[in-house]
């Protein structure tokens, strides 16, 4: 195939998609920056990741040894 044909094939394509993560990959290399796949998720996913960041950055945070033995002084668990 020619370029031709593959730009009408991939024109064909992009008009079939519904899928917005290739819209937008696509429009990142266009653009020429990296493709981040943050811009794709959705809004509460986003907020969750941000609560998340904001309790590490207070140090609202425990360690593995800590969780563990949290869980087997409660559930009097062997592992």
């Amino acid at each position: 195939m020619d370029i031709q044909s593959e730009k009408i094939e991939l024109i064909k394509q992009l008009l079939e998609t519904e899928n917005w993560e290739v819209i937008n990959k696509i429009k990142a290399v266009f653009k020429g920056v990296d493709y981040d796949f943050y811009d794709d998720l959705p809004e509460h996913v986003k907020e969750d990741i941000k609560a998340a960041s904001d309790e590490i950055e207070r140090g609202e945070v425990y360690d593995h040894e800590f969780v563990m033995r949290e869980f087997k002084e409660k559930y009097g668990s062997k592992h």
